[in-house]
């Protein structure tokens, strides 16, 4: 286990900090432990369906200290890359209210006309009908005008108890499938663009972070990539037994049962 502290620590949200409504074993006392040395942490979620505040109101209804630009998730990272980088895009949306809320709260222009459409933003929607693939498909597909990205790469959102629901790579594949058209971006771990966003406020370089998260192909290869160490817990979706499988250099430098492991002892 390290036998120092880090510059800061970045954490997963669901399946490393709670388990659905449930507080994962040591995790207060280890956040408590951090914060009361200055240590910078941030909250970072690849779930599209929930804002910043809906994480905020959640953490603090489980007794936990945090602040709102603590929290960063896809909508975040969505929305600041659209304003930055492509901020005239007429976008199309798949996905629930919370997404199209924030793009329309940053000043991005929605649009269902497949001749318009610059950008077809794939997302975790359990709305998802057939209309919506077949404005994706005319934009991309007839028209040959749109792109298209999504705003997270996972396959399906666990739940408590072992039962799970598809997620946006879902919707991202049967888009790339009846198009032949492949995904340019995405707005969640393990992009870069995350760690992005992080940065600019954290106040130390994300190399002297580490990132904390239950999934190995999404928390872990994220900081992995990005030359952070990585600390696996047990407590969501991976298992000891899955680490073999990814690359050496996307394997976590930690694994931990519960996340006070994490820290050194005093």
């Amino acid at each position: 286990m390290p036998t120092s502290w880090y510059g800061a620590y970045l954490f997963d949200l669901d399946g490393t900090i709670y388990l659905g409504d449930t507080v994962l074993p040591t995790v207060d006392a280890a956040l408590r432990r951090i914060r009361r040395r200055g240590i910078p942490i941030r909250f970072l979620s690849n779930n599209p369906t929930k804002t910043p505040q809906d994480y905020l109101a959640k953490l603090t209804r489980l007794g936990l200290a945090a602040e709102l630009s603590e929290i960063t998730n896809t909508l975040v990272t969505t929305t600041l890359w659209l304003t930055r980088h492509w901020p005239d895009a007429k976008v199309f949306p798949i996905g629930e209210q919370p997404l199209a809320d924030a793009l329309r709260q940053a000043g991005i222009e929605l649009c269902d006309d497949p001749g318009q459409i610059d950008i077809v933003l794939a997302s975790y929607d359990r709305t998802f009908v057939y209309r919506k693939l077949q404005i994706a498909f005319d934009a991309l597909w007839l028209h040959k005008h749109a792109v298209l990205m999504s705003t997270n790469p996972d396959r399906y959102c666990p739940f408590p108890g072992g039962r799970g629901e598809p997620d946006a790579a879902a919707i991202v594949a049967a888009i790339e499938a009846c198009t032949g058209v492949a995904c340019q971006r995405t707005f969640g771990k393990p992009s870069r663009q995350m760690l992005d966003v992080i940065a600019e406020g954290l106040g130390v370089p994300v190399e002297r972070a580490v990132m904390v998260g239950d999934r190995l192909m999404t928390d872990i290869a994220m900081a992995r990539r990005a030359g952070m160490d990585a600390a696996l817990v047990l407590t969501g979706d991976s298992t000891r037994g899955q680490i073999n499988g990814v690359p050496p250099d996307q394997r976590p430098t930690w694994v931990l049962e519960r996340l006070e492991d994490l820290l050194p002892v005093e």
